[in-house]
């Protein structure tokens, strides 16, 4: 049993690097990253030819995948949510599955 204040992992959690990132910053290193712009090249002339994941592709690593919309329904009525939970709704973090004009 742990001892309160006492780490079960006193290292840490050890941190291994993915083997195939290993490998492939080796071969990007071992010409200089001469292949890797050549990469960078062809999704970048796919991307101006039109193809449709060349572009997708191109757009995520410049701008970030885009956020995707969650919508939520709560399926307990109103009367029976928290106050900590109305407040969630109130804030936009959750959608009410009942309308505003139960709460009154």
């Amino acid at each position: 049993m742990f001892k309160p204040g006492v780490s079960g992992n006193p290292g840490g959690r050890q941190q291994h690097e993915k083997e195939f990132l290993a490998a492939l910053k080796r071969a990007i290193a071992s010409d200089d990253g001469k292949r890797l712009r050549a990469a960078a090249e062809k999704l970048l002339d796919l991307a101006a030819s039109g193809k449709d994941w060349a572009i997708e592709q191109l757009a995520n690593r410049l701008d970030g995948k885009p956020t995707q919309a969650v919508d939520m329904t709560i399926t307990h009525p109103v009367e029976e949510l928290s106050i900590e939970e109305l407040t969630r709704i109130a804030r936009g973090k959750e959608q009410a599955a009942a309308p505003v004009e139960a709460l009154h």
